[in-house]
């Protein structure tokens, strides 16, 4: 015969269970003749077939596997994820260096072409330069012939 003793929460047997105690050890103390059935059932804990823990184990392992498996192939699909993603902005990136690369390349033959063409620019500047020198001078001449022309007509008139 198994006896089975319970406890709550406070660590020490419960209520019911210390009165059922008690109960079936005073009808032992008065009446000489025992009911086993009565002080089996009372006393004895019922567990569950072998059987049904053993089915209870298997599923529980069997859950926790695919919801294991379900975690790790969550993981892995984000870390492919994440490797497509990582090798997509490797490629932005190497398309971007390539634009760099010609921008860096344009710049450099317009720089050149720029370095070609600075003598003439410095040519049409000395031009202009002149022309706005020669421009002055036909603004003074234009203004002593006009001084001069006011003084041969008064010469003229005379």
């Amino acid at each position: 015969m198994r006896t089975h003793r319970r406890t709550g929460s406070s660590g020490g047997p419960s209520m019911a269970a210390a009165a059922t105690a008690e109960s079936v050890l005073a009808s032992q103390r008065e009446d000489p003749v025992r009911d086993d059935a009565a002080v089996e059932t009372a006393e004895e804990a019922k567990e569950p077939a072998e059987a049904d823990i053993t089915e209870l184990c298997r599923d529980m392992f069997s859950k926790m596997a695919t919801y294991l498996t379900g975690e790790l192939t969550a993981t892995s699909e984000d870390y492919k994820l994440l490797e497509n993603m990582n090798k997509l902005t490797s490629l932005k990136y190497l398309e971007m260096k390539d634009i760099a690369i010609n921008i860096s390349r344009n710049l450099k033959d317009l720089n050149q072409k720029y370095a070609e063409l600075q003598p003439y620019l410095d040519q049409i500047n000395v031009i202009e330069e002149q022309v706005a020198a020669l421009e002055q001078a036909a603004y003074k001449l234009d203004a002593y012939s006009k001084k001069l022309e006011a003084k041969y007509k008064k010469l003229e008139k005379r």
